[in-house]
């Protein structure tokens, strides 16, 4: 790919939709929190770079879910884009009720989060939440989580505090999403057994020979953990940023888009930007609807296809 990006971003805008005047100072640099997610960086990326685009400055910051929250509702962030509900109740809602935290937008309405096992064990009888306990052995008495404060870790060690499903005596390996991956990986290629968190979208439903357990509807939901992925931000943005919010509110991924963008990251080029950029220019129709009503940080309406050389090095 050549050092400048060719965007062709076709929007058809007119007076009535777009909003033209110059939105306040405050909302020019865009604070977005990044948990570590291959999923969430890649949108997040993404989002990064139609913000620049658009005159607006941002600033990622690397936090845990549990610190993100706390610098939504405090206001030193301003956009989440990785609010998975209802796996992060407990974190969220007591924001969302106070007003410190305001909910834009579902992003991507149909995902799954849950527990999982390779499936060498669920042909061997590990099918339901219920089951887990059963196979100790085979399992090591190990489930593997992600990275430590995140609400399914919280969930599943909460089971083992209170001996839900008879989980007493097992332990959660808390890493990172690449750490429980390399681990689960590992216990592929050997032929054994894991339980560990796992989600969709994402390339390890393609990877990992896996299936989703039964029986956790009490903790990450029904139908197998069925889930919405949500777009937050900071208590009253809407109201003193209308342009950001209806970009972000018009921002709705969909499972193959980010299976895309995570498939190109976890299994290939791995300079997130790069990757982000290809995929804003092999889908303009999607960034089109993005933009539409949205103007530029400084005003005016984006109205026309542009060509425009992106910085960096790539």
């Amino acid at each position: 790919m050549n050092r400048f990006a060719r965007w062709l971003l076709v929007i058809a805008l007119t007076s009535s939709t777009a909003l033209h005047a110059k939105e306040a100072e405050r909302c020019e640099l865009v604070r977005l929190s990044d948990v570590g997610w291959t999923d969430i960086t890649m949108t997040t990326a993404v989002a990064r770079l139609i913000l620049g685009e658009l005159g607006y400055r941002t600033q990622i910051r690397r936090l845990s879910l549990p610190d993100t929250y706390r610098g939504l509702s405090e206001g030193q962030l301003d956009v989440f884009l990785g609010n998975w509900m209802p796996a992060q109740s407990e974190l969220v809602q007591p924001h969302l009720d106070s007003g410190r935290i305001e909910k834009l937008h579902t992003n991507l309405p149909t995902v799954r989060y849950t527990l999982a096992v390779l499936t060498p064990g669920y042909e061997g009888g590990l099918k339901d939440f219920a089951d887990i306990h059963r196979f100790k052995d085979e399992l090591g008495g190990q489930i593997f989580g992600i990275e430590p404060g995140n609400e399914g870790n919280e969930m599943v060690k909460g089971m083992i505090r209170d001996n839900t499903f008879g989980l007493a005596g097992f332990s959660l390996v808390e890493s990172s999403e690449s750490g429980m991956l390399n681990h689960v990986e590992r216990a592929q290629r050997l032929g054994k057994w894991a339980v560990f968190l796992g989600w969709e979208p994402h390339p390890m439903n393609e990877r990992l020979k896996m299936n989703y357990l039964a029986g956790g509807d009490d903790y990450f939901g029904p139908n197998y953990g069925a889930a919405q992925v949500n777009t937050v931000a900071r208590g009253g943005l809407s109201e003193q940023c209308p342009n950001l919010a209806r970009l972000f509110r018009n921002m709705t991924f969909t499972i193959a888009a980010e299976n895309q963008l995570m498939s190109a990251v976890l299994e290939g080029n791995t300079n997130r930007r790069r990757v982000a950029k290809q995929w804003i220019e092999d889908n303009p129709q999607m960034i089109a609807a993005w933009l539409e009503g949205v103007s530029r940080y400084q005003g005016g309406p984006v109205s026309k296809v542009f060509d425009v050389p992106l910085a960096g090095n790539d």
